[in-house]
């Protein structure tokens, strides 16, 4: 897989689902971090993701500690809105994690503090909007790195 694609305690089984159809579509492998603000057999995850569901490359993690333990060591790309560096600027490569937060308030303060020099950013052009949709964040970084890795 050349990629992954982390979700920091997702809240809406709809964009869930729409990120593992996406993931499954780019080849990615799609790692969801609880807690979650649905059950993973919510019926809306699974329409979102369609009869693609069963076919999804998904690994799942009890907290972020876990998620991090388990990868250390490993190269990530942290995407919020109070990063400084553009999305295209991520040093793509095979095996990047590419790690979104939550739906409500993005990723945690302390991952914020923690990877500051990993912080990337989908600018915006208008004061009007805070931030994108999580789908749709995580289609336009993670086809960037599909890009950047052909």
């Amino acid at each position: 897989m050349p990629l992954n694609i982390v979700l920091m305690e997702p809240e809406i089984p709809n964009n869930t689902g729409n990120i593992g159809r996406l993931a499954l579509a780019s080849g990615a492998h799609l790692h969801l971090v609880k807690p979650f603000g649905f059950e993973i057999t919510d019926a809306r995850l699974k329409r979102a993701g369609l009869d693609y569901w069963p076919h999804v490359n998904i690994t799942t993690y009890d907290s972020a500690s876990a998620f991090f333990e388990e990868h250390q060591g490993a190269k990530m790309a942290f995407l919020s809105s109070h990063g400084d560096k553009d999305y295209w600027d991520i040093p793509f490569e095979d095996d990047l994690f590419l790690i979104f937060g939550k739906e409500s308030l993005g990723l945690s303060k302390d991952i914020l503090e923690r990877h500051q020099e990993h912080l990337y950013k989908i600018p915006l052009f208008s004061e009007h909007v805070r931030s994108l949709n999580l789908a749709n964040a995580v289609a336009i970084v993670a086809y960037e790195g599909i890009k950047a890795l052909k």
